[in-house]
């Protein structure tokens, strides 16, 4: 009986403990998920290795980038990564992405990014890094 009373206490104790410690631990998820990453963009990139950047609307509204980029390694193609959207100009980012298929002719591919919900968007900058940009591009208002 006494092991069993002091067994019972030992669990209750420890259960006591980890109530507050899961609370914590909750609390700090909420905060950390809160937070967006800053995300660092590297730029593979020279400035003779892209051209024809253009944007334009699509019959929804949306903003249409396009352009080419040229890469030597088959094993990569170009691409453009998610737009981040502030107000009326949004930024976009040519990176790489794995080739599952044949390579580009010349290795230039061809790259395009239609903007989701971008009605409101009046220029679109192509960047490649935090300090490079390729391309500053004006978009007729949205009719």
């Amino acid at each position: 009986m006494r092991k069993s009373t002091v067994l019972l206490c030992g669990t209750l104790l420890v259960a006591a403990c980890g109530q507050s410690g899961t609370e914590s631990a909750n609390n700090a998820v909420k905060t950390a998920a809160a937070e967006t990453p800053k995300v660092n963009h590297y730029c593979f990139f020279k400035k003779d290795a892209q051209k024809d950047w253009s944007a334009s609307r699509d019959a929804d509204g949306n903003v249409v980038v396009k352009g080419k980029a040229r890469v030597d390694d088959v094993r990569n193609k170009a691409d453009l990564g998610q737009p981040e959207v502030t107000g009326t100009s949004a930024k976009l980012w040519l990176t790489l992405a794995q080739n599952a298929s044949y390579a580009a002719k010349d290795n230039w591919w061809d790259v395009n990014f239609t903007i989701p919900d971008s009605a409101a968007v009046s220029e679109v900058t192509v960047n490649c890094d935090a300090e490079r940009v390729f391309a500053d591009l004006k978009v007729k208002p949205a009719k």
